[in-house]
């Protein structure tokens, strides 16, 4: 249970360096620039945008 924590935060801190380097990139066009900060802030946001009463869809934001 301890490694399987251990190893989603280590794939979490790798997939927040990545959205980070990718924003900060001169070359990342707008859209996807405005997509990264869109997946930040819902990610962020305890704002449960999708109701847990929907099968399926509430339980996996």
């Amino acid at each position: 249970m301890l490694n399987k924590l251990k190893e989603w935060a280590r794939s979490l801190k790798r997939d927040i360096t990545v959205l980070g380097i990718a924003y900060s990139d001169p070359r990342t066009p707008l859209y996807a620039k405005i997509l990264i900060a869109v997946i930040i802030a819902y990610t962020l946001s305890p704002i449960d945008l999708i109701p847990d009463f929907i099968p399926v869809l509430g339980y996996l934001d």
